[in-house]
């Protein structure tokens, strides 16, 4: 059971972080164009999935969201913490079947955002994205003593292929994002590109070197080739803004919907990039 909003400080703040958290969520799945991934144009390459249900699991995920910045507010990284934490992302995971219906949607998204929640609440007074991911490396490369036996289909992917996957992202204080994705989204605003675009190009550069274990398993390792080599033509071209970028873009998502590749490592990530890149600027309590 989740515990129920609390009225102290701690549970405002964890209030506003599952709310944002929970708009990160919803932003991403909004987000339009992006290639193979649902949005408000479709399904993309997924048979199983729609942008209601989409947003019907972000939506179920905020109660659990709020339960992990109330476990870890004022916390330091410890077994104990990394344990609570992970029970509460499995609930959040129940809920989340619930509201689709049996459906992962987040699966991903729980473990990267919900570590990041967890980290900013530890420390709301350093919420920079490098302070906010080395806290949540610190949590993720604890133990999980509850942890199923049974392996995910990521874990799979990552056994199969030798990456990191979810897990290694997380325990590298998530370069894809420090290094890559809001670099990316900062360049594009300061060029005059606008928001969704900003968002977009982020994106193509998550896809462009992450050894997403979604694409692993729908393509193997052909199929992650052509993602990433797809999706840094669009950014070597000017990014989405330009009209060499959408040409490239364009045959990019024409390429995926017929191999039916999703990168929704890269999804997740994009969304707790969008988590990132407001946390400075959420309000004070």
């Amino acid at each position: 059971m989740l515990p129920a909003l609390a009225p102290d400080q701690a549970g405002q703040l964890a209030s506003q972080l599952a709310l944002l958290a929970c708009q990160c969520l919803l932003d991403e799945a909004h987000l339009a164009p992006k290639p193979g991934l649902v949005d408000s144009r479709g399904s993309g390459a997924h048979q199983d999935l729609t942008l209601e249900l989409m947003c019907r699991s972000a939506r179920a995920l905020q109660a659990a969201f709020f339960a992990m910045a109330s476990a870890a507010w004022q916390q330091q990284p410890s077994t104990t913490l990394r344990e609570q934490l992970g029970s509460l992302g499995r609930g959040g995971e129940d809920a989340m079947l619930q509201a689709s219906g049996g459906v992962n949607t987040h699966r991903g998204a729980i473990w990267a955002i919900g570590l990041l929640v967890a980290a900013a609440a530890m420390d709301i007074s350093q919420p920079q994205a490098a302070a906010v991911c080395q806290r949540a490396a610190a949590l993720a490369k604890l133990p999980d003593r509850l942890l199923p036996a049974q392996p995910r289909k990521g874990e799979l992917a990552c056994r199969r292929y030798g990456v990191g996957g979810a897990r290694g992202e997380a325990q590298q204080g998530f370069p894809h994002i420090t290094r890559l994705a809001l670099p990316t989204l900062q360049a594009s605003r300061a060029r005059g590109d606008g928001e969704n675009h900003a968002r977009l190009n982020a994106l193509l550069a998550i896809m462009s070197r992450l050894d997403d274990t979604c694409l692993l398993s729908r393509g193997g390792m052909p199929g992650l080739t052509l993602v990433q080599s797809g999706a840094q033509a669009v950014l070597d071209a000017g990014g989405v803004a330009t009209l060499p970028g959408r040409r490239h873009f364009n045959q990019l998502e024409k390429d995926m919907l017929a191999q039916r590749l999703s990168p929704g490592g890269a999804a997740d990530l994009l969304a707790a990039t969008l988590l990132l890149d407001r946390l400075p600027d959420m309000p004070a309590i």
